[in-house]
């Protein structure tokens, strides 16, 4: 089911954390306290947004690095669905990848909960206070996907290519100390967050 980022929490600070990487190390919220800004970036393995955008995300993540901005993701999808998103094959989809940030497991679904992730990908840009400063979309190019037209939502734009624009502007802002005004940040769009059995929240 296609959803719509939420783009709430404009100021509040990121919520803390404490989850494995695929490489078995506890990673927490403090481990990113040196950038100049943070990306949190909420997907899966399986969703089709998500690997429609992934190796523009991977290259802006390298090059963004370098001038400041840290970046994680975080996967918290239950995987009775989708097998493809269980611990396991977020490991192999590390190393498949190569991803040049660390890629952490949300087992409990509790960090999803606390940012109001709703759907893949979700993202949340911090200013170097880590304070939230953009949720928004990583650019309007979206792959064709398997649902029809939804009511008063336009037509995802499968003829653009993926250029990571809305991010790129959004973190060349926080990175100059200034912000990109939330009525005009287009919220990210991608696949439902997949929830385990009495965890689904009430907007879920």
């Amino acid at each position: 089911m296609l959803r719509f980022s939420r783009q709430l929490d404009y100021g509040q600070p990121a919520p803390d954390f404490a989850l494995p990487d695929t490489d078995g190390q506890i990673r927490t919220l403090a481990d990113f306290a040196g950038g100049k800004a943070l990306l949190v970036a909420f997907i899966c393995n399986h969703c089709p947004v998500v690997l429609h955008m992934l190796p523009s995300l991977c290259d802006f993540a390298r090059e963004y690095q370098a001038k400041g901005l840290q970046v994680v993701a975080i996967s918290s999808n239950w995987p009775d669905e989708f097998p493809e998103d269980d611990y396991p094959h977020m490991q192999a989809f590390a190393r498949e990848w190569d991803l040049p940030f660390p890629y952490l497991h949300d087992e409990s679904q509790d960090v999803a909960l606390a940012y109001n992730a709703i759907c893949t990908p979700d993202f949340f840009l911090y200013d170097g206070s880590r304070n939230l400063s953009y949720a928004g979309q990583y650019c309007p190019s979206r792959p064709k996907l398997p649902h029809p037209p939804l009511p008063g939502v336009p037509p995802m734009r499968t003829d653009l290519p993926v250029t990571g624009e809305d991010m790129r502007r959004a973190v060349d802002a926080v990175l100059a100390g200034t912000s990109i005004p939330v009525e005009d940040q287009t919220p990210s769009s991608g696949c439902s967050m997949k929830w385990q059995p009495g965890k689904d929240p009430w907007w879920g």
